[in-house]
Formats: structure tokens, sequence, C-alpha cells
């Protein structure tokens, strides 16, 4: 309604328990019945905090599939054969390469501040694999591989050497084992730093590499040095 003054105040007409209407002004009339729903009475089965956060985000997840499923080819199917192959991808690369590598530090060397011999290596390995440890087992043998080249005046003894370098260094006199070398190599890598679990097989392929390694008949410093030229 309106007047010469201009906008009248609404007004909204309410009904007392005696059927007399009372007329009462829309502002009040509002926040009255906002108070009066606050009441706690009104909520009790109202989801709490963390459902209606579990909700919302739900809720987005149906949106963003729902905007996906619009542009991919073939609809919702589509999207579905999509996530699928990106899983599938992720997977392979995942294991193919297992978790990343840290950067190789001074403390990543092959072996510890007590050096020992080949064959207390060989030991320990052996004892590691009776008690089925084979992350142990592989570690340890690698080490008496490494430590049997050493002695041999195969490699140069150099601390700080890492398992990858051993196996590059070794390829060059040994050739006709350079790629099982670098095989044992990568093995102890994915154990030691990669979270890989080695397996009997793992530690079998080291422990047949070390002892054919034993009866190896290295290339003479001079064929070596003509092959690499």
């Amino acid at each position: 309604m309106s007047g010469a003054g201009g906008a009248t105040t609404a007004r909204l007409l309410i009904r007392t328990s005696g059927g007399v209407p009372v007329d009462t002004p829309r502002v009040p009339a509002r926040e009255a019945a906002k108070h009066e729903l606050s009441k706690p009475m009104y909520h009790e089965n109202d989801p709490n905090l963390l459902q209606r956060g579990i909700d919302r985000l739900w809720g987005w997840i149906g949106d963003l599939l729902s905007t996906a499923s619009g542009v991919a080819p073939g609809g919702s199917l589509g999207l579905v054969v999509l996530v699928l192959v990106v899983i599938g991808l992720v997977a392979a690369l995942w294991w193919r390469l297992g978790t990343p590598h840290r950067t190789v530090r001074s403390s990543d060397a092959l072996f510890d501040d007590s050096p020992r011999s080949a064959a207390e290596h060989r030991t320990a390995a052996e004892a590691h694999a009776a008690a089925l440890r084979w992350n142990a087992a592989v570690q340890e043998r690698m080490r008496a591989i490494v430590r049997a080249l050493e002695e041999r005046a195969l490699l140069d003894p150099r601390p700080g050497r890492t398992a990858d370098e051993a196996a590059a260094e070794a390829g060059h006199p040994l050739p006709a084992h350079a790629k099982r070398l670098r095989a044992a190599a990568r093995a102890f890598d994915d154990v030691t730093y990669g979270d890989r679990a080695a397996d009997q097989q793992a530690y079998l392929d080291l422990r047949a590499l070390d002892l054919d390694l034993e009866t190896a008949k290295p290339l003479l410093a001079s064929v070596v040095q003509g092959a690499v030229e």
C-alpha cells in the first residue's frame, strides 16, 4: 500500500489465542520468528559440522564430475574410461620406477664406516637369507660382490662409492657380466633407497652373480683401453 507521504510500513496480521488479530510490523515479526527458530529444540536432528562438511565435499565432487562428463568424449562412460586409463598409467610408472630415489649423499655409500671382508659380508648375507630377511640379504650380498672385486684389484678401494658406480666401473674389466652387475646395483638401490621389498629370487640372482664373478677372468687393462678408444 502507499499514501501521500510515501510507502507505509508493511504489517503482518497475527491472531492471538483468543482469535483477536494483532497487527505486527514485518521486521519485528521476522526477528521474532528467527529467534524462535534458533532454539535448540528445532535443530536436534540437524547434521553436525563434520557431516555438513562431508556433504559439501561430496556435492563439490559431484558437480566436478558432472562438469567433466559433459566435456569428455562419450559423456559419463568416457570419463570413467579416461580415469581408469590415468590410474593404469600411474600404477605402471610406479611399478616400473618405484618410489622416487633420494639424491645420493655421502651417507648413501655402499659401505659403512666399519669395513669388512667379502667373506664376512657373504656370511652376513647368508644369515639374513636364512632368516628370510631378503632386503638385508640383498644388501650384504652386493657389498660382498664389490668387496671381492676390490680384493682382486679389479676395483680400486674408494670410500663413498655407490652400488651404481661400482657396477659401472666393474663392467669395464668384466664386460660379460656388466648387465648383471647393473641389475644387481639396481636391486640394491631399490631395497635401500626405493622402499621396495626384495624376495628370495632377487637374493639368489645376486648370489649366483657373486659365485660366477669368483671365477670370471677379467680383460687385460690394455684390451679394455683399446675397446674404450
